[in-house]
């Protein structure tokens, strides 16, 4: 069955091309202003928003994908590829951070001369972008695993800037230098944090699994105790994409008219719509007769529940 599918994240592609576009310009002026006054730390937050402004263009990509509508080859449409998106930029934050730790480890055996002043007021500024790109990003994040993992990557680089401040301010009272290692290994540390959640919840869409803080047995016993509801068997739950989460199963209930065992099962529909957003439940019917025997009196009925995502 095709349909088309809204995904009402409230953040344009179109927006998210210019977030990548001021990202990237400021990142290209941190780098070079980080290779003056060689600072690992400065010239590592760089590197973070180069890949930061690489997270937004390919969640602006996703985006645009996504709006394109379902066909015959894929019913469910593109969403997916916000999911790819969203596993790509993951990846990307983990091999950064593995390489800014390894620079930094250098570094704490052999610490240079850095020039704190820049350091603190290029990180200033570098704060104040991520922190609005973050902010304005933040209300769709958590609707939206692409999203989110954009989001993700704005909000760990204000915090690394936050700490290129600090190792900046260390520097110019102390001179000791080696706060600018320390930092970016403490960097690398949260990249790596803050990536892990991204990897393994779109793992998991892509493997189909049940949304992450969703209990299978906690929908089953929801579908039981639906009035009319004898028994609930063969029960998948999974997730398309955010924000699309998909069900089948069969339930059983006493031999009835055909009308009103379909008011049970638009009845099971609500409840696992309103519930658990699962907008998107196939349910079967079987029915009991009197010898203790089930069968099935309907075909595969299909509830499908439409709305802006």
């Amino acid at each position: 069955m095709s349909g088309s599918h809204a995904h009402g994240a409230g953040i344009s592609s179109n927006k998210m091309w210019f977030a990548t576009a001021i990202t990237f310009a400021f990142c290209l002026g941190e780098a070079l202003i980080g290779y003056k006054s060689n600072s690992l730390a400065l010239m590592a937050d760089a590197g973070h928003n180069f890949a930061d402004s690489l997270a937004l263009a390919l969640s602006a990509f996703a985006l645009w994908v996504a709006t394109k509508p379902a066909d015959n080859k894929r019913t469910f449409g593109y969403h997916r590829v916000g999911i790819l998106a969203a596993l790509v930029n993951a990846v990307g934050l983990a091999v950064m951070a593995v390489v800014i730790f390894w620079e930094a480890i250098q570094r704490l055996q052999t610490p240079e001369h850095v020039q704190s002043t820049p350091m603190i007021w290029v990180a200033l500024l570098a704060i104040i972008l991520n922190s609005g790109i973050a902010w304005w990003l933040a209300s769709a994040a958590k609707e939206d695993l692409n999203i989110r993992s954009a989001y993700l990557h704005m909000l760990g680089d204000a915090a690394a800037s936050l700490g290129v401040v600090i190792a900046g301010i260390i520097i110019a009272f102390t001179s000791w230098f080696i706060a600018d290692p320390i930092v970016s290994i403490i960097f690398a540390l949260l990249v790596l944090w803050s990536s892990w959640s991204i990897f393994t919840e779109s793992i998991q869409m892509l493997l189909e699994g049940i949304p992450v803080g969703m209990e299978l047995n906690q929908v089953e016993q929801a579908i039981r105790e639906v009035k009319g509801v004898l028994d609930v068997h063969d029960l998948h739950v999974w997730t398309v994409s955010s924000g699309l989460i998909a069900c089948n199963c069969h339930i059983l209930v006493a031999e009835q008219s055909v009308s009103a065992a379909q008011k049970i099962q638009a009845e099971v529909a609500h409840e696992l719509e309103h519930d658990y957003k699962i907008s998107h439940s196939t349910i079967q019917i079987e029915v009991e007769d009197c010898g203790g025997h089930d069968h099935t009196t309907q075909s595969d009925h299909e509830h499908e529940h439409k709305h802006a995502h």
